[in-house]
């Protein structure tokens, strides 16, 4: 029986656009991929390893031609639009009170802040989870095994008795790992709202 359920939050209640993110950033950047260098200073700042100023200063002595504005923006392009009607699925479930409620994100300070500014329900959808994780905060990123054996322990889960929705195939494989249900959330065809028709198996 499932006593928890384990959200991620991009492409699964906030709309991203990954694929066009990747080819603003490259065509901004004027290069043709990212150097290793880059993605490793992406990876430490979703961690919350290294600050918004030092993330920033890197790229502008890395591209100089662009202002810290052009920067954030940059990095900010694949955020998109959050649909009311998840939030009102959200509440609905919260209202049931069958199940413990969690947020498991990689989310790092820019991309929160800006959700901060542009999803004005943005404080009450936070509050409708029993816990609220992003990985800056935390400094425990997905796909690691530590982010999910953290959530395990602080709350006393069961793996067994918990299921864990993201859109990544490496954060999901991860958690099945564990022995946590999981549900891969494709965002072209799959919604959140559909949750218990088609993991209906798992609510039985």
């Amino acid at each position: 029986m499932i006593k928890t359920i384990i959200f991620d939050f991009g492409n699964v209640f906030i709309n991203l656009d990954i694929e066009g993110h990747i080819q603003n950033a490259l065509k901004s950047y004027g290069i043709e991929s990212f150097s290793e260098e880059m993605t490793a200073f992406n990876c430490f700042y979703e961690q919350g390893l290294i600050s918004t100023d030092e993330f920033l200063e890197f790229y502008a002595e890395n591209f100089p031609k662009l202002s810290k504005n052009e920067l954030i923006d940059i990095w900010n392009f694949m955020l998109k639009d959050f649909p009311k009607y998840r939030l009102d699925f959200l509440e609905k479930l919260k209202s049931d009170s069958k199940y413990e409620l969690i947020l498991l994100s990689n989310t790092n300070e820019l991309h929160i802040n800006w959700i901060k500014k542009h999803v004005p329900f943005y404080e009450t959808f936070k509050s409708l989870f029993h816990a609220f994780y992003l990985s800056h905060e935390i400094q425990l990123r997905k796909p690691n095994q530590d982010i999910f054996e953290f959530v395990l322990s602080t709350h006393k889960i069961r793996a067994n008795e918990c299921l864990f929705i993201d859109d990544s195939a490496d954060n999901i494989n991860t958690a099945k790992s564990l022995g946590i249900n999981v549900w891969n959330i494709m965002p072209k065809t799959d919604d959140i709202t559909d949750l218990f028709l088609i993991k209906k198996d798992l609510f039985l």
